[in-house]
């Protein structure tokens, strides 16, 4: 077990020590954090090869040796180890990424590669602590490294800031009662241990209340509203390691272990997660299309994708769960990509609005290539791994279909949900590629040129990891890494990754042949025209402009209106409520004491009666 040891111990050691260092001494501080998140890595790959395991790391004893706290008792198994790994790999990408990232232009963010190397320690201690105290410490500190790591230099992002540790701590709260329900049902707090029937009240509330904390660091709707502020406002790297990976990972990963482990879900739990999983693709991606800022866009989208990971998990089948947990990896590779590639465009042109980019394709090849993956992985399109995992909820929809219940019985609508946002983040994603990276260079970006090697290394080996996992999903990956996670199953249709993968690959090739034959004589140049007009130098389009018809639509002209006065922001509507009743109580507070002995008096009474009751 040493290997757990140095993936906690050594980032914590390192990330104090780097605390230390005065921020002057960023580089120093950068390389030494790629250090170590280089060991976490190395030591990540040797854990996830040693096998289930349990480790106690304090335990105390009494009363004839019974042991009375098992707090930091770890525990390996299929989910945790894997997830592991993807930990310890996202941890030392982003780092490399951040050496020439996070300049002088983040200078406001103190102590970031403390809080990043904190982040990753913590992140393996929650995904492996068997004890749920030790957990909800654990992950009570990646709230608090959340909100540092996004950066205070102004008002919007001090806001989002702000508003992501409120919601995120707000649902730590109840998910510590939902803890002590399940303590006061079970008199026990080990995940292992657990295995609660939702078949009455108390059951069902503590259930509920672990949902709240894993739906609210996932980002599903309702408690999705912080991603998108944090964002648009925080460094590419910061959200490339929180709301498009970590987060997600740590969120699926509590609803995993809830969903499979510690409770048996009844069938109205399943409708329920049903119904916000596919509120949720179609929230998130509707959302998306009609943003101008396109970090702001990715985060809409983080929201989306996780609405197929619910899906999944909510359907309850082991298929289901294997394209929950599938999909959840997989987006963790593209989503961060996704986010690492816009903190490029954003490093070298200064701007996140797509009013102020386009045809940038020429001039960043590796960025926009590997942007063009990651938006193929996202949007579903074979042989990428977003279709792998999307084409396994698809079949386990229809599989669920076959059951009885209330969900069963409208499964085409799960269905329809599903299919219908990989349509529309397709079409989102036509508007990320073509407002980023295709039409005319604008004027004023000047010579740009791609980035350096330490980030656009990154982004290359991520969409290389969306390539394979699409290519060999079928033969390796779902058998030998995710039918262990969810039990084994059977495919429904046909689908075999390496022969589609082939056959694209022979039509590519087909298709350029038979252009080259046909165009290989008799070539001639013509101006470009549309509507038989020539076109204009100076001409040129907008991608928001666009999408502007979609807001005016009126199937969706309402739910645009009501989302642009955060009706659906859980957290506006909250602080609008708390500020009425400030306003309320503050009549009560008139400065005479006679009135405050009162109150204290009438509460006293009111206490009482309780008792007595």
């Amino acid at each position: 077990m040493n290997e757990l040891f140095y993936m906690i111990i050594l980032p914590i050691c390192a990330g104090i020590f780097l605390w230390l260092i005065p921020e002057k001494a960023r580089y120093v501080k950068s390389v030494i954090a790629l250090i170590i998140t280089a060991l976490s890595f190395y030591f990540s790959i040797i854990f996830f090869t040693k096998g289930n395991l349990t480790y106690n790391a304090i335990k105390i004893t009494a009363f004839n040796n019974q042991t009375i706290l098992d707090f930091f008792v770890f525990r390996s198994d299929n989910l945790s180890r894997t997830i592991s790994l993807f930990i310890g790999f996202f941890g030392f990408m982003f780092s490399m990424y951040s050496i020439l990232y996070i300049g002088k232009n983040y200078r406001d963010i103190k102590h970031y590669y403390s809080n990043f190397l904190f982040t990753i320690a913590f992140s393996f201690a929650a995904v492996l602590s068997d004890n749920l105290l030790s957990f909800v410490a654990f992950w009570g500190i990646l709230g608090y490294t959340l909100y540092r790591m996004i950066g205070t230099s102004d008002e919007r992002s001090s806001a989002a800031a702000k508003k992501s540790f409120i919601l995120i701590g707000a649902s730590d709260s109840v998910m510590i009662f939902g803890i002590a329900i399940v303590w006061i049902i079970t008199h026990r707090v080990m995940i292992s241990e657990l295995s609660i029937k939702t078949s009455g009240a108390l059951p069902v509330l503590a259930y509920i209340c672990l949902l709240i904390a894993a739906l609210a660091k996932a980002g599903a709707f309702p408690l999705h509203t912080w991603i998108p502020d944090y964002t648009e406002n925080a460094p590419a790297s910061s959200s490339a390691i929180f709301p498009a990976s970590l987060d997600k990972l740590l969120g699926i990963y509590l609803l995993a272990r809830i969903s499979i482990d510690m409770f048996v879900l009844n069938k109205w739990l399943n409708l329920t997660l049903l119904i916000i999983g596919s509120i949720t693709i179609i929230v998130g991606v509707l959302m998306a299309m009609i943003q101008h800022n396109f970090k702001r866009l990715l985060g809409f989208h983080a929201v989306s994708q996780v609405g197929y990971m619910v899906t999944g998990l909510g359907l309850g089948t082991p298929i289901g769960i294997a394209g929950g947990l599938f999909h959840m990896f997989n987006n963790a590779m593209y989503k961060s990509g996704l986010f690492l590639t816009a903190g490029s465009v954003e490093k070298r042109t200064g701007k996140s609005d797509f009013e102020y980019v386009g045809g940038l394709a020429s001039v960043m090849p590796v960025t926009f290539i590997s942007a063009l993956v990651f938006s193929f992985s996202i949007s579903g399109i074979p042989p990428f791994n977003g279709f792998a995992s999307k084409w396994l909820i698809y079949q386990a929809i229809i599989d669920f279909g076959k059951g009885s219940g209330p969900a069963n019985s409208v499964w085409p609508v799960w269905l329809i949900f599903a299919i219908f946002g990989s349509a529309l983040t397709l079409a989102s994603f036509i508007k990320f590629i073509s407002g980023i990276y295709l039409g005319r260079k604008k004027p004023s970006l000047g010579s740009i040129k791609e980035v350096n090697v330490l980030m656009w290394l990154p982004q290359v080996l991520i969409s290389i990891g969306c390539i394979g996992f699409g290519i060999f999903a079928t033969n390796i990956i779902i058998p030998e890494f995710i039918k262990p996670l969810s039990g084994s199953f059977q495919y429904t249709g046909i689908w075999k990754a390496n022969l589609v993968t082939g056959l694209i690959i022979v039509s590519i090739v087909l298709g350029l042949i038979i252009y080259l034959i046909g165009n290989l004589k008799n070539v001639r140049t013509a101006s470009a025209f549309i509507g038989g007009e020539d076109v204009e130098e100076s001409l040129d389009y907008k991608v928001t402009d666009f999408y502007k018809t979609i807001s005016e639509a009126k199937v969706f002209n309402v739910f645009y209106k009501k989302a642009e006065r955060g009706r659906f922001d859980i957290y506006d509507n909250s602080k609008g409520v708390i500020l009425k009743l400030n306003k309320v109580f503050s009549v009560c507070h008139s400065g005479l004491l006679p009135l405050y002995t009162l109150w204290v008096i009438a509460g006293m009474l009111i206490l009482m009666w309780i008792l007595l009751l």
